[in-house]
């Protein structure tokens, strides 16, 4: 049976059918609240399946497993980061300039991939099954993501415009921290501050401790 589910649901994909991505995308929300409650360990099939009132069969027909629904989810953000954030880096712009985007809508990808950036955070599923080739994937694309960061930093500094005493790639992770702290506290639904704003004040906070001169700001 299994495997009859799989070549429907694989034939369905391959259709492509609105009705059918758009119940797909309603499982990956719905099952994000769950991976944010119980965490990606501790979340089964039967849990998404219960949330949307289907049984398990019917919940294959969209998703192969858990692992997909949510490698799919989380793959799609980090590539999408990483691929802004190096069109940031060789944009135009200050570094400042630069520095202020990429917080900003670092910020504003945790809440349009809501919760599954955070889970990922969370439970560092980038140590979950390494030899994998998602995780390989997920790695390189982190990887390039900090690179980005180091080199905004480091453009700033070799300008004078940042005042860095230390070594950029400290100022850089310290970057990507501060906002991923905000999987803490954060919740685009509930909070009463926007992720938009959220990533515009913590930018402006970063850049006023970084510059020599507020006239390069």
């Amino acid at each position: 049976m299994t495997s009859g589910i799989g070549r429907r649901r694989a034939a369905a994909l391959d259709e492509g059918s609105a009705a059918y991505q758009e119940r797909r995308a309603e499982i990956i929300r719905a099952a994000g609240a769950i991976f944010k409650r119980d965490g990606y360990r501790g979340t089964k099939i039967g849990d998404i399946a219960e949330v949307m009132d289907m049984d398990r069969a019917t919940i294959y027909y969209y998703v192969g497993s858990k692992e997909e629904l949510f490698q799919q989810a989380v793959g799609d953000a980090v590539e999408k980061n990483c691929l802004r954030a190096e069109a940031i880096l060789h944009g135009p712009g200050t570094p400042a300039d630069k520095l202020r985007t990429l917080v900003t809508e670092l910020m504003v990808s945790y809440a349009d991939a809501y919760p599954y950036l955070y889970v990922y955070i969370q439970e560092d599923l980038t140590k979950l099954s390494k030899r994998s080739q998602w995780a390989r994937s997920m790695s390189r694309f982190n990887k390039r993501y900090e690179n980005a960061v180091v080199a905004i930093v480091e453009d700033g500094m070799e300008d004078g415009s940042f005042h860095v005493d230390t070594q950029p790639w400290v100022v850089a992770y310290g970057i990507i921290g501060m906002v991923a702290w905000t999987n803490r506290w954060f919740n685009p639904h509930e909070s009463s501050v926007s992720a938009q704003e959220i990533g515009a004040a913590y930018a402006e906070t970063l850049i006023g401790g970084l510059v020599r001169d507020v006239g390069l700001n």
